[in-house]
C-alpha cells in the first residue's frame, strides 16, 4: 500500500515552536495534508511523553492512533484518512572528537513505549531532558547509537540533516568527511540519513559512499501546518517493522517529496548580517570571507556537498528511489493571489481547494489540471504545472535565510528548467 509519512517533527515543548502542536493538530493537519504516518517527536521529554501516552493508543502494528475521544470533527470529508504515529524523537550531541568540537543531531525511532522509555532513561543520566524536546547533551553521536541499539533490536538511528553547517554528520562547521569517523565500527547499523531541506537527491547521489544508505526526507516542522513540506513515500502494509525494514533495505521505499533545494536556508554560502549570498566558485574567490565586513563566511550544502563529492554533477546511480520537488500549496496560492501567505484569503482559498479536491498531496501530485483548475482558478492550475515541470524561479537560500521559489515572480536567481525524476 502506497502511503506518505513525515518521521521527524517536534512538540511544543521544543524551543522555538508553535505552542499549538498538540497529538490533535497532528492528526488533523496530517489528513489535510495527506500523510498517513507522521512521527510524534520528542519522545524524550517527560510532558510530551506523558501526553502521548495517555492521548495515543497501540494500533497492534508497532504504530499508533489518536483515541478517537481526542479526535477533532472539523476535518474536511474528502481529505478524512486513518492517521498512524510512529514514535521518534531528536537528539543533539555535543562532544569533542578528533581535537574538533562537534555538534550532531539524530533521529531515534522505537517500536513502543518500552523502548523509547529505556532510551530517556539512559540519556537523562547524560543531560536534563526537561529542558528541551530535543535535548542538547554532551554525548558522543557513537555513544548514543549504542543506547539506542541497546534499548530495543528493533529501534533505528538516522543521522538528521547531515548537511546542515552547524548541527550535522556532514556540516561545514562542526561535522565528519565520513560517517566512520563518526560512528566508527558501529557504522553498518546506520542503514539512512536525512539529507535536509538544502539538499535533495541529485546532490547525495553525488558521493558513492551513500549509495548503499536510504535518502531520508521530513519536514523537521515546528508547526502542524508546516508538516509534509518535505516527506517519503513507503510501499509496504501499515506498521513500524514494514517500514523500518524498507528504511534498511530500499525495498518498499518509494522515494521522498522535496523542497527545491535552493529554498532551503542554507543551499548557498554567505553572511545574512551584510545581506552577502555566494556561490561555492565565488565563495572561494573571496577566500571564504565577506566581501562587505571582511569576516568568515557560513559555508553551505552545496559548496559542502562539492568539496566531499567524488562525481561530477548530474550523475545518476541505476535504480535509486526518486523524488518530486514539490511548492506548499499555501505559497502557490499566496502568489497567484499576489498575497502573504499567512493572510486569511489565502487561508480560506486553501481550505476551500482541499473541500473541493481531498489533501494537499493529491492536488500538488495527483489531481488533473483540469480538475484543479475547476475548482479554484486557471492560474492556480497553470503554477502547479510549472511546479510539477521544475519551470520554477529560484533564489537560493544562505546562512539561516530561506531562499525564495516562484512560480510566475522573478526573482534575482536562476530558472529552474525541465522535468524532475518521476518516481
Amino acid at each position: 500500500m502506497r502511503f506518505i509519512a513525515d518521521l521527524h517533527i517536534h512538540s511544543r515543548y521544543s524551543r522555538a515552536t508553535s505552542k499549538e502542536i498538540s497529538p490533535e493538530t497532528l492528526w488533523k493537519w496530517s489528513q489535510l495534508k495527506g500523510i498517513s504516518v507522521i512521527g510524534t517527536g520528542d519522545f524524550t521529554h517527560p510532558e510530551w511523553m506523558k501526553e502521548l501516552k495517555e492521548r495515543l493508543e497501540p494500533q497492534g502494528n508497532g504504530l499508533f492512533g489518536l483515541r478517537r475521544k481526542f479526535q477533532p470533527r472539523n476535518v474536511p470529508e474528502q481529505c478524512r484518512a486513518d492517521v498512524f504515529f510512529l514514535l521518534t524523537a531528536e537528539i543533539s550531541c555535543i562532544y569533542a572528537k578528533n581535537g574538533k568540537v562537534r555538534k550532531i543531531h539524530s533521529l531515534i525511532f522505537a517500536p513502543d513505549f518500552d523502548a523509547a522509555k529505556k532510551i530517556a532513561a539512559d540519556l537523562s543520566k547524560k543531560g536534563n531532558l526537561k529542558s528541551d524536546g530535543r535535548p542538547i547533551l554532551g554525548l558522543d553521536a557513537k555513544d548514543l547509537l549504542k543506547i539506542v541499539m541497546a534499548a530495543s533490536p528493533d529501534t533505528m538511528l538516522v543521522p538528521a540533516h547531515v548537511w546542515t553547517p552547524h548541527f550535522s554528520v556532514f556540516g561545514a562547521a562542526s561535522g565528519f568527511d565520513t560517517l566512520e569517523e563518526c560512528f566508527e565500527e558501529l557504522t553498518p547499523h546506520i542503514h539512512a540519513i536525512e539529507t535536509g531541506l538544502s539538499s535533495d537527491p541529485p546532490m547525495n547521489w553525488r558521493l558513492s559512499r551513500l549509495d548503499g544508505l536510504t535518502l531520508l526526507s521530513n519536514s523537521d516542522a515546528h508547526s502542524a501546518s508546516k508538516i509534509g513540506r518535505e516527506a517519503n513515500i513507503f510501499d509496504t502494509e501499515y506498521s513500524y517493522a514494514a517500514i523500518m525494514k524498507a528504511i534498511g533495505t530500499k525495498k518498499g521505499f518509494l522515494g521522498t517529496l522535496e523542497f527545491f533545494p535552493e529554498e532551503g536556508k542554507y543551499h548557498y554560502d554567505g553572511h545574512r548580517a551584510c545581506g552577502v549570498s555566494m556561490s561555492p566558485e565565488e565563495t572561494i574567490g573571496h577566500n571564504y570571507l565577506c566581501p562587505v565586513c571582511g569576516r568568515k563566511v557560513t559555508v553551505g550544502v552545496m559548496h559542502r556537498v562539492e568539496i566531499l563529492a567524488d562525481r561530477k554533477e548530474g550523475f545518476s546511480p541505476p535504480g535509486m528511489p526518486g523524488f518530486r520537488s514539490l511548492i506548499p500549496l499555501n505559497e502557490i496560492i499566496a502568489e497567484t493571489m499576489k498575497l502573504g501567505v499567512h493572510s486569511k484569503a489565502v487561508e480560506r482559498a486553501y481550505l476551500s481547494a482541499l473541500d473541493k479536491l481531498g489533501n494537499e498531496f493529491g492536488i500538488l501530485l495527483d489531481r488533473t489540471l483540469e480538475e484543479i483548475e475547476g475548482a479554484s482558478s486557471s492560474r492556480i492550475a497553470e503554477a502547479i504545472s510549472r511546479m510539477r515541470a521544475g519551470r520554477v524561479h529560484r533564489e537560493p537560500g544562505y546562512d539561516g535565510e530561506y531562499g525564495k521559489i516562484r512560480v510566475f515572480e522573478q526573482v534575482a536567481g536562476k530558472e529552474g528548467k525541465g522535468q524532475r525524476p518521476l518516481f
